[in-house]
């Protein structure tokens, strides 16, 4: 087997939790709800482009509550760093900037509204 990228992440929730999630991942990161196959649960699929990146899922009762996990955070390849830092303050949104050293490269932190980490990484432009 030969590993060839990263397909997609999936977050757990309540129907709540998930509508939450939704609109941050569409309104503040910029990814758009898209199509998802007919699964007997709720759920949502958002998109970057044409690749389903983030799954959300109602979470079952079996796991509900459990919270020993290590995941830290997400990054997204973005573009247009200025547009986007001030529609994050336009929204009210915390972030913390660092520019990745050795390189043009800088970066975006944020929290969603589970308080998973997101990260939003900028070439220079």
């Amino acid at each position: 087997m030969s590993v060839t990228g990263l397909d997609h992440y999936n977050l757990r929730g309540s129907r709540e939790l998930l509508d939450e999630l939704c609109a941050f991942y569409c309104d503040v990161v910029g990814l758009a709800v898209g199509e998802r196959p007919p699964f007997n649960q709720f759920g949502y699929w958002l998109y970057a482009r044409d690749q389903a990146v983030l799954h959300l899922s109602l979470d079952d009762a079996a796991r509900a509550g459990q919270t020993n996990t290590v995941f830290n955070h997400a990054a997204f390849r973005c573009t247009e760093f200025q547009v986007t830092k001030d529609r994050l303050d336009e929204l009210h949104v915390d972030y913390q900037f660092m520019r990745v050293p050795g390189t043009t490269a800088v970066q975006l932190f944020i929290e969603d509204p589970a308080g998973n980490g997101v990260e939003l990484n900028f070439e220079s432009e």
